[in-house]
């Protein structure tokens, strides 16, 4: 059981990877069609926040003997498993759009998704998404003090983009 554990793990984190790689491709093609991007010194501490919070965690549950195998572990990899599963969701719904920063294009090719799940969860992407993944990741390894504090100190930005957002959104279009 531990080494399928630990490949769905692998794969997981490989598919987050490649989330990024999604990112940038978007990113290069709206720039070129005209997009403008917000709020890049937020964006840029995201991202720094991100990737210091799975350091974090890698050392942390490192320094605890991870893997561990148990409810708890299990528990995270599953969360985490449906954050990464919702990424891809939001991906494939907002699909050119969807960067880990903040960009507008053009308002002939930025469409308002309208689905319920947009609809009613207002941002999918940060409250399903990396809010679960990091708590997913941080239980997985057991990485308690990152899970508070590390959480705690991502929110800073987090909410700082969400509000971000909102105001561009709403800036740029009437329908948001």
């Amino acid at each position: 059981m531990e080494p399928v554990v630990l490949a769905v793990f692998y794969i997981l984190v490989i598919a987050r990877l490649l989330s990024i790689f999604i990112s940038a491709a978007n990113e290069r093609r709206l720039k070129q069609l005209g997009a403008v991007e917000y709020g890049r010194c937020n964006s840029a501490f995201l991202v720094l926040a991100h990737f210091a919070y799975y350091i974090a965690c890698v050392i942390e549950g490192n320094r605890r003997g991870a893997f561990f195998y148990d409810g708890i572990s299990y528990l995270g990899l599953g969360i985490y498993a449906f954050s990464i599963a919702v990424l891809y969701y939001v991906i494939y719904a907002i699909r050119h759009v969807w960067t880990v920063k903040l960009i507008i294009a053009p308002p002939q090719l930025h469409v308002i998704n309208k689905s319920p799940l947009f609809k009613y969860i207002k941002h999918p992407n940060y409250f399903l998404n990396i809010i679960p993944e990091l708590i997913g990741i941080a239980l997985f390894l057991h990485a308690w003090i990152t899970l508070v504090a590390g959480l705690i100190i991502y929110l800073v930005p987090l909410i700082t983009r969400i509000k971000q957002e909102e105001a561009v959104m709403k800036e740029h279009f009437s329908e948001y």
